[in-house]
């Protein structure tokens, strides 16, 4: 028996004998979880480089304001604990979409959207209190790296949560088709990305200023 052959024996109880270089395309599911997987970790590499430019530029202030003088602590500890209750809110519609419940997850989403909103405009009123500050972008090496990498994430988050209320509109309108429950578990699992991205940002960013 060739090795061609033994590789394309069937396995006791197995009655697929084609092989495997010959059995087609892998499934939907399977391709468009892999490629959305490849998104996330590009997405990642992205914003590695973004915290690798902070650390390397945040002693760079030109004589202008640092961390320790633009930072309220206390303020993004708020926005924080929104980003932190969307993500189990998130959760929550994961169980209610395994559970088939429109009704749950369209609730769930809802608080989902309005944390994450909520995250968002506070986010957008501390850009505007430091640029009243003369404390903009433009101002310094570090506050270019911080508005960069903070506004990369801010806006990745307004693209989460229209792609919440697309998701909304397609559950109402279309239910839980197989289409449909693919694409919300790739929104789920972006919403956790974003979670993990600004764990970092806060503990870098907000914390690692100087006391």
């Amino acid at each position: 028996m060739s090795l061609a052959d033994d590789l394309t024996r069937p396995v006791e109880g197995d009655e697929d004998t084609t092989p495997y270089s010959e059995r087609g395309p892998a499934p939907i599911d399977v391709v468009a979880g892999f490629g959305f997987w490849l998104f996330l970790l590009s997405d990642i590499v992205m914003f590695s480089a973004l915290f690798a430019a902070y650390a390397v530029l945040a002693d760079h202030t030109a004589g202008g304001p640092d961390g320790l003088k633009l930072f309220n602590r206390g303020y993004v500890l708020i926005e924080t604990m929104c980003l932190l209750f969307s993500s189990f809110t998130c959760g929550m519609c994961s169980l209610a979409m395994e559970r088939r419940s429109a009704g749950a997850f369209h609730l769930w989403a809802l608080v989902t959207i309005l944390l994450g909103g909520a995250f968002l405009g506070l986010e957008i009123a501390e850009f505007s209190r430091m640029i009243a500050e003369d404390a903009g972008p433009t101002r310094s090496a570090f506050l270019s790296a911080f508005f960069t990498l903070v506004g990369t994430h801010g806006l990745h988050v307004t693209l989460g949560l229209l792609w919440f209320v697309s998701m909304m509109a397609q559950v109402a309108t279309l239910g839980f088709q197989p289409v449909v429950m693919r694409r919300l578990r790739c929104l789920t699992l972006f919403w956790h990305a974003l979670d993990i991205v600004w764990i970092g940002v806060f503990t870098i960013v907000y914390l690692g200023a100087r006391w």
